[in-house]
């Protein structure tokens, strides 16, 4: 698939370097424009609908960070292109998708793109998607303990999963909720085994009840009640992972 895209970089070399790299060896990146500062970026990602945008840290007016804090919304990948490793963990903390450092590595280049790209086909193999019903019921039941003893509900039936503190709401397709003494990190331990996904660390839900699935730097999921739950920018692949 196509990956549309801009170059963020203050240095002209090092923008051509990178734009003859993609074009030779990353035929499926379409490079649509460059910047060379955070204010042509902005204007760049607000006047395109991008898939990856690749980001030097250090640029005159502001940084890398500054870029994206700018931006908020973010509905696209992002590659850090830098001299300096030492920006590694904000990287991370800012999800990009791959860090590379200069000078570039074609091998690692072609590595990163072809991560953004099964991203991209995973999305698109989900965006818009309604999925068939259910035609068998995912076996397994799960207990929730009550005053005088417990309940026993299929996971089939459980919608999603909401934490609350020291509790969890449990959402069922009947329109019935129940409140439950016990974290949601134990309700993911406990349905481990089952079609569930963390998506955020709010939520937990039932991945047969996804009905669409809404582009964004995490996104967001449509369930088949019509509730739709964002997806954490760190929980995306694990999610998607479903839908191969």
């Amino acid at each position: 698939m196509k990956l549309k895209a801009i170059i963020v970089e203050d240095e002209h070399t090092s923008r051509d370097i990178l734009k003859n790299y993609l074009t030779r060896y990353c035929p499926n990146v379409q490079v649509l424009g460059e910047a060379e500062n955070v204010e042509e970026a902005l204007i760049l990602i607000r006047n395109n609908e991008l898939d990856l945008v690749f980001l030097d840290v250090e640029m005159p007016y502001g940084n890398a960070f500054d870029l994206l804090e700018k931006v908020g919304d973010i509905n696209f990948e992002t590659i850090f292109v830098t001299a300096y490793n030492h920006y590694a963990m904000d990287a991370l903390n800012a999800h990009a998708s791959y860090y590379l450092m200069k000078p570039i590595s074609i091998d690692e280049l072609i590595k990163a793109v072809d991560y953004v790209t099964e991203i991209k086909q995973k999305e698109s193999a989900l965006q818009d998607q309604v999925l068939v019903p259910k035609i068998q019921v995912i076996s397994g039941k799960i207990t929730i303990p009550q005053q005088d003893g417990f309940e026993v509900i299929n996971t089939a039936d459980i919608l999603y999963c909401k934490a609350d503190d020291n509790y969890t709401e449990i959402y069922l397709n009947n329109e019935k909720k129940k409140l439950v003494s016990k974290t949601l990190k134990y309700f993911e331990d406990a349905l481990m085994d089952s079609h569930f996904s963390r998506v955020h660390k709010s939520y937990l839900v039932n991945v047969n009840e996804i009905v669409k699935y809404v582009k964004g730097k995490g996104g967001s999921v449509v369930l088949s009640n019509g509730k739709q739950v964002s997806v954490s920018a760190s929980r995306k692949a694990e999610l998607l992972a479903f839908f191969k």
